[in-house]
């Protein structure tokens, strides 16, 4: 029997240390967001994974707080933009400045120099400012007057929107909004749940006060790092394009998953191994995270909406016809 190296034990215990992190952050989240745990775990995944996050849904019902929590238990520099319609693109990317003393140009920063930017109610900003927030997450850079500038490595960002109040919104074209690895809505809580919440809240109690650092940048990346390293058969990979050419062929869908989609749901595929402590992805990692993946990026077709078959339906329809990963290379579990 193969006697493992110092090196790799070692490694063997760090993965062990970051998936127990990882457990602790989650706890620390539920501090102050009750009864949402599929939704704080798929948000953490698309961050392991390198990607953005757009929360949709109603009003009040905690996506803020869910962002607030993340960046407090991640130990992330944190900036938060309302968006309204005066917001320019500078207040993103930052602008330059005459300095009399010094006879020069200084640049200031603006809000997206950070690790962890809240994007609030994106939908109620111009489209050239969305454009411009858009860009640096897919560039990971900014360019004013002429200098590229990098923005700190992670780069992370959570974006929300209202579905309801359309007058004087804006609402993100299909190609920005497939830049999102993943949309999520976080939905009403349940009667329990929301006697927790009132419970949680009594006195003037501010939860979001009791969440501790868990993480620091260094550590978020060795994990980003870790989760890219998750292996993916090519037979899991054969799995997840007949996935996302099913989307394009289906007879309800108007315009199915990108390239850009495919990799997103192999992206956070792995980060759902990782999480569920194992090195390797199967295809049961890839059902669960391609209706985040999808949601955002399928779009129906009129005969869809005349015969009242919502995304919800097409994404099982899609699971259902493709075939799935018969034969995968298992590796070792964390």
């Amino acid at each position: 029997m193969r006697v493992p190296s110092a090196r790799e034990e070692n490694y063997c215990n760090m993965n062990k240390d970051y998936i127990q992190t990882i457990g602790s952050v989650k706890k620390e989240i539920k501090k102050a967001v009750v009864g949402k745990d599929d939704v704080i775990d798929k948000t953490l995944m698309a961050i392991l994974s390198g990607g953005h996050i757009l929360l949709d849904d109603i009003p009040g019902v905690g996506k803020t707080t869910l962002a607030l929590a993340l960046s407090k238990a991640l130990g992330l520099s944190f900036n938060r933009v309302q968006f309204t319609p005066d917001v320019v693109p500078s207040d993103i990317t930052g602008f330059s400045m005459y300095d009399k003393e010094k006879g020069s140009f200084e640049y200031r920063e603006g809000a997206a120099m950070c690790n962890f930017l809240l994007a609030d109610e994106i939908n109620r900003t111009s489209s050239k400012t969305q454009s411009a927030l858009l860009e640096v997450m897919q560039e990971g850079s900014i360019t004013v007057d002429g200098v590229t500038r990098m923005v700190p490595k992670p780069f992370i960002v959570v974006a929300t929107q209202n579905p309801i109040g359309t007058a004087g919104t804006q609402m993100l074209p299909e190609a920005q909004v497939d830049r999102f690895m993943i949309q999520l809505s976080m939905g009403y809580p349940t009667a329990e749940e929301q006697v927790m919440i009132l419970e949680d809240r009594d006195d003037n109690n501010e939860p979001l006060e009791t969440v501790q650092k868990v993480m620091d940048c260094e550590q978020l990346m060795d994990v980003i790092n870790e989760t890219a390293a998750v292996n993916v058969d090519k037979k899991i990979k054969k799995y997840i394009a007949d996935i996302a050419e099913t989307s394009r062929n289906h007879q309800f869908v108007k315009l199915g998953l990108s390239p850009r989609g495919a990799i997103a749901i192999m992206r956070m595929a792995k980060a759902c191994a990782y999480v569920r402590g194992m090195d390797y992805v199967i295809p049961e990692h890839v059902k669960e995270v391609f209706p985040h993946v999808a949601r955002h990026r399928l779009i129906l077709n009129s005969k869809a909406q005349m015969n009242e078959v919502t995304k919800e339906d097409v994404i099982k329809d899609i699971l259902a016809i493709s075939p799935e990963a018969e034969v995968y290379e298992k590796g070792n579990k964390r």
